[in-house]
């Protein structure tokens, strides 16, 4: 999911950060230096997520059906440093796309996040939900932008 949302801002020319392990450390192997994070100084994947929680305004969390345990985790960590947190189900029978790009574009607002933490499971742990990610991520970043050009 990390990817994902790195992939989505470089895309659209946003601005991108954040924190990984050392080593640069992921499930597919090494982060690759397109991306411009910054190493913790250990390989701990929860050492990268408190960082990242910390260093934010609020997160946004996108899953599918349940949470993984790494994804629970970064809840856990906006709720213990009493950072502001949206979680969106993916795969909710009611999403409504419109409805939820509102929702993000009323709780960055309400909430004052200029810098964005994006958290979510692993495609392995989560099959699709990359794409998913991408696809959400895109529209509603467009979508708020016809919003704020109106």
């Amino acid at each position: 999911m990390d990817r994902a949302a790195l992939d989505v801002a470089m895309f659209l020319e946003i601005p991108h950060g954040g924190f990984c392990p050392l080593g640069r450390r992921a499930e597919g192997g090494p982060i690759p230096d397109i991306y411009q994070l910054r190493e913790t100084p250990e390989r701990d994947y929860a050492v990268r997520t408190e960082k990242n929680v910390i260093h934010s305004d609020g997160t946004l969390i996108l899953f599918r059906q349940i949470m993984s345990r790494g994804t629970e985790l970064t809840r856990r960590l906006t709720l213990k440093h009493k950072r502001p947190c949206l979680c969106i189900n993916l795969d909710d029978p009611e999403f409504i796309a419109i409805e939820a790009y509102e929702s993000l574009h009323a709780w960055i607002a309400k909430e004052n996040v200029a810098i964005l933490n994006i958290a979510g499971p692993r495609e392995s742990s989560s099959p699709g939900v990359t794409k998913m990610a991408e696809s959400f991520l895109i529209s509603a970043i467009r979508y708020v932008g016809r919003v704020e050009a109106e």
